[in-house]
């Protein structure tokens, strides 16, 4: 197996164990590598992309932030911050920083989701008014 930056000896796993595990597909995760959102760990020999635990949990964060509207460099800097965070060796007034930013989008994240709420009682408003004159 080749090496890549930071590699650990977590399992690794190929992109097609990745897309099942996390319901995405095989495109939108090489999509993501290409604008620099998500990188694997590593790469075999032969230049297939490996990951680990760690890159899954990272998959997630992704694919949790996109049906709340993030953009994709808001979507790099939170994953940015986070990096930050899990860094043991990260200077304090970075990781304060990375910590207001993330408690921004925090807040930023819960108003989205209160926006999707109300557009799920309009949308069943509609179909139960659909449902009355049509029934």
């Amino acid at each position: 197996m080749a090496q890549g930056a930071g590699e650990t000896t977590d399992v690794v796993m190929h992109i097609g164990e990745v897309a099942a595990r996390t319901e995405l597909s095989l495109r939108s995760l090489r999509h993501w590598e290409e604008v620099g959102l998500l990188q694997p760990s590593g790469r075999t020999d032969g230049g297939f992309r490996l990951y680990t635990e760690s890159d899954v949990d990272k998959v997630l964060v992704i694919r949790r932030m996109k049906p709340l509207g993030f953009s994709l460099d808001e979507m790099k800097a939170v994953m940015s911050d986070l990096e930050v965070l899990g860094d043991p060796e990260a200077d304090e007034g970075d990781r304060a920083a990375a910590q207001q930013r993330i408690a921004d989008v925090r807040t930023d994240a819960t108003e989205r989701r209160a926006r999707l709420v109300r557009q799920l009682e309009m949308a069943d408003e509609f179909i139960g008014l659909l449902g009355a004159r049509h029934g």
